[in-house]
């Protein structure tokens, strides 16, 4: 074997560089937050009074799609910190416990595919941080 194959890769990550991601991750979770919650708000005021069950779905679901959003970042940055995985699976439960009733409920109290409305709200601010991180990325 010659020496490059067996060499170490090294990479330095400095305290600027750190805080120049955190920062941008930073931005990019408010981002999200605000963007999600003013698409589902909007849309929810011009669907509600054909479908206002529906409506209500998508906006619970933004709203449970930014929280999930945020205490997943939340729950990861703790195990990044302390190592310990027990705090992030019970958490990780606790959410998908919470997360998935919610949607149950709406199928239950209107009509089925409301479902389909809470799951659109959910995970766009999922989307919209994947569109986030890559402009981000296509930038630097």
């Amino acid at each position: 074997m010659d020496e490059e194959e067996t060499a170490p890769v090294t990479r330095t990550y400095s305290d600027a560089e750190a805080a120049v991601d955190r920062a941008r991750h930073l931005a990019l979770r408010r981002s999200m937050s605000i963007w999600t919650m003013l698409i589902v708000a909007v849309l929810g005021i011009f669907v509600v009074r054909a479908l206002p069950i529906p409506a209500l779905a998508l906006v619970a679901g933004g709203a449970c799609g930014v929280l999930n959003a945020l205490t997943t970042m939340y729950a990861s940055e703790r195990l990044l910190e302390t190592q310990r995985v027990g705090g992030f699976v019970i958490s990780s439960f606790l959410r998908i416990g919470l997360f998935g009733i919610v949607p149950v409920a709406f199928a239950a109290i209107g009509p089925w595919w409301s479902m389909a409305w809470y799951f659109a709200g959910f995970f766009l601010p999922l989307a919209l941080y994947a569109i986030g991180v890559s402009r981000a990325d296509q930038r630097n």
